[in-house]
């Protein structure tokens, strides 16, 4: 599919209208954006709205009616003793009784 500046103007357009009369928050960036506003757009009772999801169909060269709903991530809690990642301590490290944390993906030894 190629994005274009229409494409771009009638997904800010439809985001803008969905947030307001639905509360749904979809970023451009989302690799499933135009299948969200799709998605939403079916929900919707306003008929500018659903326009616009037509519109934007058919600048995405995508069925609306066949569009898949947004994907979403349930994460499982995580318990606050379950260590995220498996980190080696050097042997320098431990005998010293310090500990290893991770800033910006660096291993810092404290």
């Amino acid at each position: 599919m190629e994005i274009n500046k229409a494409l771009v103007d009638c997904m800010q357009t439809l985001r803008r209208r969905l947030r307001s009369e639905m509360g749904v928050d979809i970023r451009l960036s989302q690799p499933d954006a135009i299948a969200a506003m799709l998605a939403a757009c079916l929900r919707t009772h306003d008929d500018t709205t659903r326009q616009l999801g037509q519109r934007l169909a058919e600048l995405g060269g995508l069925q609306p009616g066949k569009a898949q709903p947004a994907k979403v991530i349930h994460q499982e809690p995580v318990a606050e003793n379950t260590p995220l990642a498996s980190v080696t301590i050097p042997p320098a490290v431990q005998a010293q009784g310090g500990s290893v944390r991770i800033y910006r993906g660096q291993r810092v030894y404290a």
